[in-house]
């Protein structure tokens, strides 16, 4: 009877820990506006490299890209100061710095010490995927100073070496403008 009784109580447990999680949400749950951006090839737009995903959470904006069928090895990850994926990727302008701060890193450097658009890299392996999951502070998709909705991200030909002006990452392979989703 004894054990019965714990065991019954451990279940009361989870289910309450389940409930209260899914009552009060946790850190990364969606607390805003969902975007997406659609990867296409610069050289031939007909062609996905993959998706990136961006979400607001009490933690700052969840940014996950996923790419099938890219070039192996790192390639820069930007996001760009323009809505567009015309001319080769080069229609995306600059990467997007509103504080002209100059290039580093974000995720470790903060806004101060970076572009706003400074991601770093995303490192293709040998069968053509990546993947890339970070929590940025700061950044948002709709409120300013740092909002990136109908901005564009870009991928690099090359791996972005944190040098200035922009980090040497060289040419444009992909492009994907960042849009707001409807649910």
């Amino acid at each position: 009877m004894n054990h019965a009784y714990r065991a019954l109580k451990q279940v009361s447990m989870v289910l309450l820990i389940s409930c209260l999680t899914l009552i009060f949400g946790c850190s990364t749950a969606p607390k805003g506006p969902i975007a997406q951006a659609m990867i296409n090839s610069t050289a031939n737009p007909a062609t996905s490299l993959g998706i990136a995903q961006f979400t607001e959470t009490k933690d700052g904006l969840q940014i996950q890209a996923s790419l099938t069928g890219a070039p192996q090895g790192a390639h820069g990850f930007h996001i760009h100061e323009m809505g567009s994926c015309a001319d080769g990727g080069t229609a995306a302008g600059g990467h997007y710095n509103p504080n002209s701060a100059q290039h580093g890193f974000l995720i470790e450097d903060g806004f101060a010490k970076a572009h706003a658009g400074d991601l770093g890299n995303i490192v293709v392996v040998e069968d053509g995927t990546a993947e890339l999951a970070e929590t940025v502070k700061g950044l948002t998709l709709t409120e300013d100073p740092y909002a990136i909705a109908n901005l564009s991200v870009i991928l690099h030909a090359d791996p972005d070496d944190f040098s200035q002006p922009t980090g040497n990452a060289g040419g444009r392979i992909g492009c994907g403008i960042i849009q707001l989703s409807d649910s």
